[in-house]
């Protein structure tokens, strides 16, 4: 009898049976706080607004993705969420797991995107109202964020996006797909990032990336530095365009664009300069 359980127990150790893997991803919902949508990896933190937000005391309605600075290693957004929400516990103070530093309002945050019509950007008429998560491993999860079709400057626009959260690095993928009805067959896209107070930036033809300061510092103060970035291979160039930094390309309507956006945080414990955040981003 002993002896079985010895070759068993090889066995077991052969076929790698290490028992649950604990996940380095996350995403979902959070009807708790306004419908917002999380997702998080063992780097970086964001979040997009939903649908109760449009009708609370901020009467926020953005597409922009907001950022919560974390230090690298397990996931604390539950954690940071429970804390404000039961326990009282802000989640815009670092009490060593991160915190929300970062000011969206009504931009794209750090890495949405919109068409462009009449040389402004198009925003969405609401924060996005359902979603779908395709795919979800411990290293993985694949969801999509559903913008309803809204009216703007003579177009009916629509916008399904696709997120792609993996472990082990500071980007994640974004693939949208506009669909518009309206005078043109073609418009531009263009991917972006709020520029705040910008101490230091690069760029090139199909990314850029940018280092400054903390941009809500009205909780806490001394919140470090933020780099943020954005690499489209396929795009046809880099601008400025109502105060962001965007890569933007031409397409037809539901045609998929795909780039990557991320972020670091000088007090996170793995990148504290801006040219080790450029040095990241020119690699990626």
């Amino acid at each position: 009898m002993r002896k079985a359980l010895f070759i068993l127990t090889a066995a077991l150790a052969l076929a790698g049976c290490k028992g649950p893997q604990e996940p380095k991803v996350m995403a979902r919902p959070v009807p708790e706080r306004a419908d917002d949508f999380i997702w998080e990896n063992d780097y970086v933190i964001y979040r997009a607004y939903g649908k109760t937000l449009e009708d609370s005391i901020d009467f926020l309605t953005s597409p922009g993705f907001d950022i919560w600075v974390k230090h690298p290693g397990k996931l604390v957004a539950n954690q940071l969420y429970k804390d404000e929400l039961e326990n009282g516990l802000s989640y815009h103070n670092d009490r060593g797991l991160g915190k929300d530093c970062y000011k969206v309002s009504k931009t794209l945050g750090g890495g949405a995107s919109a068409l462009v019509v009449a040389d402004t950007l198009r925003f969405p008429a609401t924060n996005y109202r359902s979603y779908e998560i395709l795919e979800q491993t411990p290293d993985k999860v694949v969801f999509v964020l559903h913008y309803p079709q809204w009216e703007t400057a003579g177009f009916k626009m629509a916008l399904d996006k696709k997120i792609t959260v993996e472990a082990g690095t500071h980007f994640c993928k974004a693939e949208d797909t506009y669909t518009f009805e309206g005078p043109q067959d073609r418009l531009c896209v263009a991917a972006g990032i709020i520029r705040h107070d910008v101490m230091a930036e690069t760029s090139g033809p199909d990314r850029f990336a940018i280092w400054e300061h903390a941009s809500d510092q009205s909780k806490e103060p001394e919140d470090g530095m933020i780099g943020l970035g954005l690499v489209m291979p396929d795009a046809d160039g880099t601008t400025l365009q109502d105060g962001h930094s965007v890569l933007y390309k031409e397409i037809a309507s539901g045609q998929v664009v795909t780039y990557w956006f991320g972020n670091c945080w000088s007090k996170g414990g793995d990148i504290a300069t801006a040219q080790e955040w450029f040095n990241l981003v020119e690699a990626f």
